[in-house]
């Protein structure tokens, strides 16, 4: 089983690639879409969304990162990936999934799944650019408004070269709302030579095994589910050799949480940090009780100090539990 750490815009950003990669069970990661309009970007805008370039194209923990670009135009596309693949990427991914309406409204995103031959132009010209060695992905949607042209979009990428393709089980009028149509992606490794990966609605190890199960896929890319449920990927990868793992603890859970707002409070700017915790303590309630209760201490809390010591206090009441406690 492979497993791939989602990009999302405004969530997972090279902090929570961090954290996220140190707990395990993730092979690789695809960053934020890096906007391509109409020119090509210096390297330090690539370098500010994703900064893992000056490191190997790699997180701290060593799992590698692919540059994901958003376009239409191929040959901006295709110079801008060609300046990725000079500074290191692991590899360059394309977008074809943003539901975002102010992406779409400029014709990027899902809004290209409308436009079968177009998406292959994209692949093609970026395919080109780029040495041979670098891998060239994908990753869409089933469609735009419905699913209609979703094998049309997938035989497009691959017959274009690209060496993998991630399919979102959803349309863009779909949104995020369950479920995602897992079977559609089992369609689509009918029609396609390259490999597949899977996405959309696993949240659980359960949710993973009927993934695996209806699309047919050994890869799978988790986004929200390994935000909400850090040891996710973890507890994925143990199933398949050694069966289902204890649940990750909070007390585990705990100093990622502290080096994770250590991070935040270095490398992004004041006025959101406060925010960003708060935002990753709303996802984690969902698999935490106790993060229910982190939120609700909290919610109203801006001043860094004041989250410090919180989060000192925290800290030194888990260290002060018996073994048997804390690992519960």
């Amino acid at each position: 089983m492979t497993v791939l750490l989602a990009p999302m815009e405004g969530l997972l950003d090279f902090v929570l690639r961090d954290i996220l990669t140190r707990v395990g069970g993730i092979d690789r990661c695809v960053s934020e879409f890096i906007r391509i309009t109409d020119q090509l970007l210096p390297e330090r805008v690539f370098i500010r969304i994703v900064p893992e370039l000056l490191d190997g194209s790699c997180t701290p923990a060593g799992v590698p990162v692919r540059a994901q670009l958003l376009g239409s135009d191929p040959v901006c596309m295709a110079e801008n990936a060609a300046r990725l693949a000079e500074m290191g990427s692991a590899g360059i991914d394309l977008n074809f999934g943003c539901p975002a309406k102010i992406v779409n409204r400029h014709g990027g995103g899902a809004a290209l799944l409308q436009d079968p031959e177009c998406v292959g132009r994209i692949v093609a010209a970026v395919r080109r650019a780029v040495p041979v060695e670098v891998p060239v992905s994908a990753k869409m949607r089933l469609g735009f408004h419905d699913d209609a042209l979703a094998e049309d979009c997938a035989l497009a990428i691959d017959e274009a070269g690209a060496s993998e393709l991630v399919v979102h089980a959803r349309t863009k009028a779909d949104g995020y709302r369950p479920p995602a149509y897992w079977d559609r992606i089992a369609d689509i490794r009918q029609r396609v030579a390259l490999p597949v990966v899977a996405n959309g609605e696993i949240w659980t190890l359960a949710d993973a095994e009927r993934c695996r199960e209806v699309s047919g896929c050994d890869m799978l890319m988790i986004g929200r589910g390994a935000v909400a449920d850090p040891g996710l990927g973890w507890a994925i990868q143990r199933s398949r050799s050694a069966g289902p793992a204890a649940p990750l603890p909070w007390s585990v859970m705990l100093p990622h949480i502290a080096a994770f707002w250590a991070l935040v409070c270095s490398r992004l700017d004041a006025r959101s940090r406060a925010g960003r915790l708060k935002q990753w303590l709303n996802f984690l309630r969902r698999r935490f009780p106790e993060a229910e209760t982190a939120y609700q201490a909290l919610k109203t809390v801006n001043d860094p100090a004041l989250i410090d010591d919180w989060l000192s206090r925290q800290l030194l009441a888990s260290e002060n539990l018996p073994a048997s406690c804390a690992a519960a």
